[in-house]
């Protein structure tokens, strides 16, 4: 038993009493802030209940207006906008196209990523790492002005070396180089790997959710783009960083199922301005890029750029999802790592089965975030009952962002179905619409889905009550995962 003073006990007391009001402070802040009344609820019960736990936890996860970084975001975003959007806008409009028959889709889109389709592009799968990187190597080894390079996660391993060397080897040759990593999901790069490519002449920065001093502790807001863009000529997106796991070497996983886009024509430029709002943010300048469209004569892909992020005015990645689905008549074919929707998107899937629309669900069966997979369960008998079917992916780790609609429509990109990718994280999506993409997005899919099994939408009831009590538990904080 521990002999304290009066002081002590009296210091220790008050350190009590001002943890609780601080949680009483941060739990209103909550309130004011969340986006989601879940959330709100799941934070003030924790500082209410536990404030000690929670504090550090919010400093971590919570403050969607930390330090005035969504005005100050979109601040940047507007100045970059003013300088490049105009131009680029009235560049693009010879190009300016709607697909048929997809009027509303098209038009909420627009107005979401302040864009618009455009055709004259040509517009590749990539299917899993080694055809990816291929792609990408070979689109940087033939750049001539300059090179664009963004990942969420870069690893110095063999896979992040030859991209260093690539870069490298571009930058003496005279072409600019830039690179954009994000600093949470790249905490592990060593500075040396930094430092070598500045000697170089590279162009590099990290990518925080603020510019003080609590942004390395920060994990909301991140940069979760995988981008690379040559001479404004030729621009790649989708799931794939950088890391040998994603070419499927490494043991915990083995085979890793993903998919990357390569895309040709006017709708890089699309790219090219959400690279260059990110870049804005963590450099303070816009490096010098190529602004003509280089049109694809041979191919007519209508295809739309649609960035999203915490930024943003709306929602617009979880409005995204929602209106493909409001949209779809036919089938939806979505594959993700994750699985925890937020109520709109709930809705939406549960609508678009009861109007008899083929709705499939591809997820892993092996969890790389326990956490998450776990939240996923309980939302698989809720929205499964009303007729949407789920998958589990058994040949390695599924890790791909593809949307496939009806006969027309695919989306490739970077977001995931969790409520991360929906409100916090930067995403990119690029949406295509084109029958014979479409055809080549189904016949990759139906592949996987021979890879897969069947999920029982019972799945819960078949687990101990442990089990039944840990998915329940993760459910709670859905709204932060």
């Amino acid at each position: 038993m521990l002999n304290l003073t009066p002081n002590e006990t009296t210091l220790i007391g008050l350190s009590y009493a001002l943890i609780e009001l601080i949680g009483i402070i941060l739990a209103v802040h909550a309130v004011l802030h969340a986006r989601s009344s879940q959330a709100a609820i799941a934070w003030v019960f924790s500082f209410l209940a536990v404030p000690y736990i929670t504090l550090p936890l919010y400093l971590l996860f919570g403050g969607r207006k930390l330090s005035g970084y969504i005005q100050a975001r979109r601040s940047g975003d507007r100045t970059v906008k003013r300088h490049t959007l105009g131009e680029v806008r009235d560049r693009l409009l010879p190009f300016r196209t709607k697909p048929s028959g997809r009027d509303d889709l098209s038009h909420a889109l627009e107005s979401l990523s302040g864009m618009f389709f455009t055709r004259g592009n040509s517009v590749h799968l990539l299917i899993d790492g080694p055809d990816s990187f291929a792609a990408i190597f070979a689109a940087i080894a033939d750049a001539s002005e300059y090179i664009l390079v963004q990942f969420f996660i870069i690893r110095d391993d063999r896979l992040g070396q030859k991209l260093q060397r690539a870069l490298i080897n571009k930058s003496r040759q005279g072409v600019r180089c830039t690179l954009l990593y994000d600093g949470i999901g790249s905490f592990a790069l060593p500075h040396s790997y930094i430092h070598k490519l500045q000697q170089a002449g590279v162009n590099v920065r990290a990518f925080r959710s603020s510019n003080g001093k609590l942004s390395r502790f920060q994990l909301n807001f991140r940069n979760h783009r995988k981008l690379v863009i040559v001479d404004g000529r030729v621009g790649f997106a989708g799931g794939h960083n950088v890391g040998v796991e994603y070419l499927g070497e490494q043991k915990r996983f083995g085979h890793w199922r993903d998919t990357h886009i390569q895309i040709e024509g006017p709708a890089v430029q699309g790219l090219q301005i959400a690279f260059l709002e990110d870049w804005y943010w963590a450099a303070g300048n816009v490096p010098l890029v190529n602004w003509d469209p280089q049109v694809c004569s041979a191919e007519e892909v209508e295809t739309l750029i649609l960035p999203t992020g915490p930024a943003d005015a709306f929602d617009n990645c979880s409005l995204f999802f929602v209106q493909s689905l409001q949209s779809a008549r036919q089938r939806i074919w979505i594959t993700s790592p994750y699985f925890v929707p937020n109520e709109s998107v709930v809705e939406a899937l549960q609508l678009a089965a009861l109007r008899g629309v083929d709705v499939r669900i591809m997820l892993p069966e092996k969890p790389d975030k326990r956490l998450v997979w776990l939240a996923a369960f309980s939302y698989i008998p809720e929205v499964g009952q009303a007729g949407v079917k789920f998958y589990r992916y058994q040949h390695g780790f599924l890790h791909q962002k593809v949307m496939l609609i009806d006969e027309d429509l695919a989306a490739v990109g970077t977001a995931n179905l969790d409520n991360r990718s929906f409100r916090l994280n930067f995403e990119m999506t690029v949406l295509v619409a084109n029958p014979v993409f479409a055809r080549s997005v189904a016949a990759m899919l139906e592949a996987d889905f021979a890879n897969c099994r069947l999920v029982d939408i019972d799945v819960i009831r078949q687990r101990s009550w442990p089990f039944r009590v840990a998915v329940a538990a993760a459910r709670l904080l859905s709204p932060m995962l």
